[in-house]
């Protein structure tokens, strides 16, 4: 008869990008299992093996800011110029603790319609798992879209938006 919320919607406290890293070895403590799906590569630029790795990698890669959210503090290597990967070098050296850094991955996109055009933008899908007796995922999510023509960047802040997200079968097509 009563509801306890561990992590709320939007809350953020599983999203912290430099535990990130270490989720393939939590799931393996907690649940004595290898992960369904494998986790992006994650670079934290605290180790020094890392963080030679991120500078000499920086036009390749998503560098984030840990202390940062909603796409605020964040490096997109291959659509960086080279005085903004010289920037990101320079704050990685002072403070690698602050930095994570991660390939950059070919978003799916979505037809989206704006000023009259339809054309592509990349999307990302927050499914939302519930939790109880038993556990399952929602039949739906948030799906969020870089409105930005050729944007990566899908948070709010950021000019990204939302698409209204079903499952309209538990079937394989």
């Amino acid at each position: 008869g009563q509801v306890a919320i561990a992590n709320a919607p939007g809350t953020g406290v599983a999203d912290d990008k430099l535990i990130y890293a270490y989720v393939p070895q939590m799931i393996r403590y907690y649940l004595g299992e290898e992960a369904i799906i494998p986790n992006v590569t994650t670079f934290l630029c605290a180790r020094p093996k890392d963080c030679l790795y991120v500078l000499e990698h920086l036009p390749e890669l998503v560098v984030k800011a840990v202390s940062e959210a909603g796409g605020y503090g964040m490096l997109i290597g291959p659509h960086a110029s080279p005085a903004e990967i010289e920037s990101f070098s320079k704050l990685i050296q002072a403070n690698p603790r602050n930095y994570i850094a991660q390939p950059t991955l070919q978003l799916s996109t979505v037809p989206s319609l704006s000023e009259g055009e339809l054309y592509p933008c990349h999307v990302d899908l927050r499914p939302y798992i519930l939790r109880g007796k038993q556990s399952w995922v929602t039949a739906g999510g948030l799906t969020r879209v870089a409105l930005k023509r050729g944007s990566l960047v899908v948070n709010s802040s950021q000019g990204g938006g939302s698409k209204d997200t079903w499952v309209v079968s538990c079937s394989a097509v």
